[in-house]
């Protein structure tokens, strides 16, 4: 049988662009996959991840202290005269007897471990623990930042591009319109100045067309930063829409000041200065420790150059001129001031909560009125153009009927996409993102 070589070189080459990456399909990127991309190489989660693992070392080193320790010590010693002492033998003669060596090496071995501190060491884990919580929390709350930036980020891109599509039809809509007016100034049956009205309207589409571009590359350029990409590399998302909710501002004002990262941070950092204070004032109480070891000198005069010893030790600082109660207190001034600052973040956050709740609302109600309008728009260009060739309507009509059109387009996306960033910042608000 033969081959016909043409047809199989169609059948190759067929085959080598359907597999070729032109053909691949595109998936476009969703809000999920560009909060995974941010947070994947994020600075700043990266600082906080580093701040919470030294709160989680101090938490540690707190919980050590109540660990026995072991103390090493070693020495050699010089000394220009040898050690002696002096013996008055008789009425007129006085002798020096040694008693150590100009040269010596000693070391010992120590273990010491606190008995009763009046709850100084309780209380310094307890405070690092809080610390340790806070540090989460901050943790929590700048994973919260970031995902709304780049949410926020995400929607001005959808908004910019809907914008471009916008602008663009109106400078091909305002560009057919104008070729109908020139058409009719050449047959003498309209002024110079509607000829003029309409190139005028032509440039100014075409300025506002440059503009949406150029802010469309901007949003692209902010959007990529946030995602830790090239700025200038081309992405494709994937659209949101406004889907209607039930929401209850009492409930979600309940769950944001129960969930939001900064009230319980703030929870926390008041807790551990209280502790902190705490462990300041456990000062006037005793503390009682114990210790034993070992210790060794070289000295050939002495009976016993090794030693065992074990002790049993108490210290009371019964007057200290108010030391420990001032210090203590003026930690618990700092907490006081966090606990202040709580409140004033809880009031911030319920007006968030309820500012977000409100705009889900009015968004909502404008999004289907700017829909109605989108058909009522351009129904009126229609009756404004066929009038115009009609020779019953005017120009101006036309660019009237083509700006509301344009504006309709506008009111519409912007609704949507105010209900879509306002819902985020409604799951931003109650810590929910």
């Amino acid at each position: 049988m033969k081959i016909d070589t043409k047809l199989l070189l169609i059948t190759v080459l067929f085959i080598f662009l359907s597999f070729s990456p032109a053909s691949l399909p595109v998936f476009a990127e969703t809000m999920e996959d560009a909060w995974k991309a941010a947070l994947a190489g994020n600075h700043q989660i990266q600082a906080s991840q580093r701040n919470t693992i030294s709160s989680q070392l101090s938490l540690e080193a707190a919980k050590s202290a109540r660990i026995p320790s072991l103390t090493l010590e070693s020495g050699y010693t010089i000394l220009n005269n040898a050690p002696a002492a002096l013996i008055d033998n008789s009425a007129f003669t006085i002798k020096e007897l040694p008693t150590g060596e100009d040269k010596s090496l000693s070391y010992k071995a120590m273990i010491n471990m606190p008995v009763f501190t009046g709850g100084r060491i309780s209380e310094g884990i307890s405070s690092a623990g809080s610390g340790l919580n806070s540090a989460k929390q901050d943790e929590i709350k700048t994973i919260l930042d970031i995902k709304m930036r780049v949410a926020e980020a995400y929607v001005s891109v959808l908004r910019s591009k809907h914008l471009v599509e916008v602008t663009g039809n109106n400078v091909a809509s305002l560009s057919a319109h104008t070729r109908d007016v020139a058409h009719f100034y050449e047959q003498g049956m309209i002024t110079k100045n509607d000829l003029l009205a309409s190139q005028v309207a032509l440039a100014d589409a075409r300025q506002r067309s440059i503009q949406a571009i150029n802010n469309l590359n901007l949003s692209y350029a902010a959007y990529n930063r946030l995602l830790g990409r090239p700025l200038d590399i081309s992405v494709v998302i994937d659209d949101l829409s406004a889907e209607p909710v039930t929401l209850d501002l009492n409930d979600l004002t309940s769950r944001a000041l129960s969930k939001r990262p900064e009230l319980i941070s703030l929870s926390e950092q008041s807790r551990a200065l209280q502790r902190q204070a705490a462990g300041l004032r456990s000062a006037i109480w005793p503390q009682i420790a114990v210790s034993g070891g070992y210790s060794y000198m070289k000295n050939k005069y002495q009976v016993y150059e090794d030693v065992w010893s074990a002790t049993i030790g108490l210290k009371w600082e019964i007057f200290d001129g108010g030391i420990a109660r001032n210090n203590a207190n003026a930690v618990l001034q700092k907490a006081e001031a966090l606990n202040s600052i709580r409140s004033d973040t809880a009031s911030v956050i319920s007006l968030q909560v309820r500012q977000a709740f409100l705009d889900i609302e009015e968004t909502h109600k404008r999004i289907p009125v700017t829909r109605d309008a989108l058909a009522q728009s351009e129904e009126n260009l229609r009756v404004a153009k066929d009038r115009y060739r009609e020779g019953v309507g005017t120009n101006t009509e036309v660019l009237d009927a083509e700006t509301l059109r344009i504006r309709s387009y506008s009111n519409y996306y912007n609704a949507v996409y105010d209900a879509v960033i306002a819902k985020i910042r409604l799951q931003y608000a109650t810590g929910e993102l």
